[in-house]
């Protein structure tokens, strides 16, 4: 299942780019974490300042790490980054309910594979147990939690591409895709990750349209 998804991941993380700057190394996903306002709540889902802040955070240091000293508070305002991180808390919120009300699950056995073949927790190209336990510890995580967090990625992942491949190019689109067979491969592979990347957004789009969402924007002034 896994080395399925993966092959088709080039789309799965266009909308939902937090996904991997959340979860690079170990982010947090929407587990427990009280506070008293959340920056938003969508349905009965709430996004707490912390979470909001490790994924702004995070977010900011992948764009620093592009742009170096060029990366400003005026580019960040320029680019509207605490929205856009915001927004994408809350379209994988929305994305998360859609996948729970069709009985979407992710099964030990996936969570276990994810985790074994995660680089960070690998010696010369073999998972290791005593590395994971030692990176979750310096980090104060227990392996339940973690296992939670890969739970949470995991069906967002397997919500996007659910969507993604109901799609595919028309008859008439195909035919207007020409050149050698390179080119035009290459031609039909940007096509159909357009179409896709529209049809999960547009999805997401019509999910939020049915669930209350309320946002405190001053808390993320």
């Amino acid at each position: 299942m896994l080395r399925a998804m993966r092959k088709h991941a080039k789309f799965f993380y266009i909308l939902f780019f937090i996904i991997i700057l959340t979860f690079i190394f170990w982010g947090v996903g929407p587990l427990d974490q009280p506070t008293a306002v959340p920056v938003a709540e969508i349905g009965k889902e709430k996004i707490t300042v912390e979470e909001y802040g490790r994924a702004y955070d995070r977010t900011a240091d992948f764009y620093r790490d592009i742009y170096k000293e060029k990366f400003n508070d005026e580019m960040e305002k320029k680019l509207k980054l605490r929205e856009k991180v915001l927004d994408s808390l809350i379209d994988e919120r929305a994305l998360l309910i859609a996948a729970r009300s069709i009985g979407m699950t992710v099964s030990d056995e996936e969570i276990e594979e994810a985790i074994m073949n995660e680089p960070g927790f690998t010696r010369n190209g073999v998972f290791d147990r005593d590395i994971y336990m030692r990176v979750l510890q310096l980090n104060r995580l227990t392996p339940e939690y973690f296992e939670n967090i890969k739970r949470y990625e995991l069906t967002l992942i397997k919500m996007v591409r659910l969507i993604g491949e109901a799609v595919d190019l028309t008859d008439d689109e195909s035919r207007y895709i020409t050149g050698d067979e390179q080119t035009a491969k290459a031609f039909r592979q940007a096509l159909l990750f357009d179409k896709r990347e529209k049809a999960v957004k547009s999805y997401v789009e019509g999910i939020k349209k049915q669930i209350k969402i309320k946002v405190n924007t001053h808390l993320i002034s």
